[in-house]
């Protein structure tokens, strides 16, 4: 069960949880999940194309843990460049709602100067509670 925290007189946030109560049996924690496929191959060269990766990567791995989106609790997203998240929120937004759904964690984007694997162009982690 996960409650969605608003603070009284706080605008919703678009596409994000500023907080999230959670109660299970299962606490799962997904490693940082890059834009490569399960054979470690870059198809996309491009930001949407990396993040949608990755995002399928989550998901497989929450899939594993019989868990899905919807038990998704804390995302942090590490980008190594702030103007290629903001140029295309569109595309970005319609990417995680067609993987995700319409189940929106605590999330916190972060910029990063490098990623271990130099062709990387975002990470995500993710915490659930099943």
């Amino acid at each position: 069960m996960h409650t969605t925290l608003l603070p009284h007189g706080w605008p919703r946030p678009k596409g994000y949880a500023n907080g999230i109560m959670a109660q299970g049996q299962h606490h799962i924690f997904c490693g940082g999940q890059i834009g490569w496929t399960s054979q470690e191959v870059f198809e996309s060269n491009d930001f949407v194309g990396q993040l949608r990766q990755a995002l399928l990567n989550v998901k497989a791995v929450l899939q594993a843990a019989d868990a899905g989106p919807e038990h998704m609790t804390r995302m942090t997203w590490y980008i190594t460049d702030r103007q290629a998240y903001l140029s295309d929120l569109r595309a970005i937004g319609a990417v995680y709602r067609e993987i995700m759904g319409k189940h929106f964690p605590a999330m916190s984007v972060v910029e990063v100067s490098a990623l271990i694997e130099e062709q990387a162009l975002v990470e995500v982690e993710v915490t659930a509670i099943r």
